[in-house]
């Protein structure tokens, strides 16, 4: 049957070869950001007054998931002071004006002001980095007014925690939390190539294989978990309201009225599907229950021909073992 010709192993090891980003590129791009980091501290040394108060690595490469096809490193930048510019537009020329003076022996050229965020381009290494302002006033677990990378609003937001409680459930499930998030983006990339529309955010995915990995699914065995996910996306039909406690009390949630209720675990006032419409919602049920349909047939395909054909249905063409 399907899954003797492929199962756990072979998932895995295609997550190796086409899915994850590799270790020593991972850990040449921590290290740019890095880099950057250093020069800020440095620079904050000598001018304490400095309104740019830290650098951190956010994102998939700090949260150890990011896909081989990650295009830019997200850095969070903790900007503080009485004179800094309140709205979105001012704010990224401020901050773009003050990552040149902190590092000199860039050209005004490679720090450029993008809609909701500064691009630093590195030459040589051909990776951009993306500093996101976050106005901060002093808070000691470092909550700030992020400004949001889909509208530009602005969201009280924690880069700690948020790296904190993802640490939390790799730790709950060595290796296996990590590698799930990623080939479940690898098919939401996928399948954003496929269906017009479709959309799926990688923090939303993370927050709903969290809930999973609280209620204690295992996820060693990847097709397995992969199921776990798919059955739950079409079960609840992407309309059950997912929070978490480990930094508020469920009352501390308000009413939220968008089809999909995903609450940020660090704010329990911000919705992270909140610009989902419940078409959108549709689409990621329809594309769950195909990948989980493909999935039940791959595990109970006669032939190997036949297994790699319908696991093709789940992560597309480059799926081969």
């Amino acid at each position: 049957m399907g899954r003797e010709q492929i199962g756990h192993e072979d998932i895995a090891r295609f997550a190796q070869e086409k899915v994850n980003l590799p270790k020593d590129k991972a850990n040449e791009y921590r290290a740019q950001a890095r880099r950057l980091r250093e020069k800020l501290d440095a620079y904050l040394d000598e001018h304490p007054d400095f309104t740019l108060k830290k650098m951190m690595i956010s994102g998939s490469l700090a949260k150890g998931t990011s896909l081989r096809s990650l295009n830019d490193i997200d850095v969070a930048c903790y900007i503080s002071g009485a004179d800094t510019p309140k709205d979105v537009t001012s704010l990224l020329n401020y901050l773009a004006e003050r990552l040149r003076k902190a590092f000199p022996n860039f050209s005004p050229d490679q720090v450029k002001p993008q809609t909701y965020s500064v691009t630093v381009s590195f030459r040589g290494t051909g990776l951009d980095v993306d500093v996101v302002p976050i106005l901060y006033d002093g808070d000691p677990l470092w909550y700030g007014n992020l400004v949001s990378q889909e509208d530009g609003s602005f969201l009280k937001t924690s880069i700690p925690l948020h790296l904190e409680f993802i640490r939390k459930r790799k730790h709950a499930q060595e290796k296996d939390f990590a590698q799930v998030v990623r080939l479940i983006k690898f098919w939401a990339r996928n399948a954003k190539g496929e269906r017009e529309g479709f959309r799926f955010k990688s923090f939303m995915i993370e927050m709903i294989l969290s809930h999973l990995c609280d209620q204690g699914l295992a996820f060693s065995d990847y097709p397995e978990a992969l199921q776990h996910f798919f059955t739950y996306v079409a079960r609840t039909d992407m309309r059950e309201r997912i929070i978490f406690t480990d930094y508020y009390g469920p009352t501390a949630v308000g009413t939220f009225y968008e089809p999909i209720q995903i609450v940020d675990p660090v704010n329990a006032g911000n919705n992270v599907s909140r610009l989902y419409t419940a078409a959108q919602a549709d689409m990621i049920v329809e594309a769950a229950l195909d990948a989980g349909d493909a999935i039940d047939a791959a595990l109970a395909a006669p032939s190997k021909q036949e297994t790699v054909y319908y696991w093709q249905k789940v992560f597309g063409s480059s799926f081969q073992v």
